[in-house]
């Protein structure tokens, strides 16, 4: 399960992700496309995406919406520059790591 997890990131993360999305997904951008599709829409969007993934592998609403939480708040933040993709990316892989760890050890429902 953990690697299909880390498979699901890799998939959304990159292969979904298109150009537009990972540059609309930034507070900052100022695009003529940001005007008229606001960075939260895109944001959310992608976030959602990762949420589905998490749900599709675990079967676990709570997991799927945690993952989607948190995804949010880690690409904010890197968009924010906060940090680097280097720790974005571990920050998404140690939440697998967690979301397997509940659902094996802890299941919710």
């Amino acid at each position: 399960m953990l690697f299909q997890l880390i498979v699901g990131h890799a998939v959304a993360d990159f292969a979904l992700q298109s150009d537009a999305m990972a540059s609309e997904k930034c507070r900052h951008s100022d695009t003529p496309l940001q005007k008229s599709v606001p960075w939260y829409y895109w944001l959310s969007a992608h976030a959602l995406i990762h949420g589905g993934a998490v749900f599709v592998v675990t079967q676990s609403v709570a997991l799927g919406v945690a993952e989607t939480v948190l995804h949010w708040w880690i690409d904010f933040g890197k968009c924010s520059r906060w940090f680097n993709i280097h720790v974005d990316q571990a920050l998404h892989v140690a939440c697998k790591v967690a979301w397997w760890a509940v659902a094996v050890f802890w299941p919710l429902g």
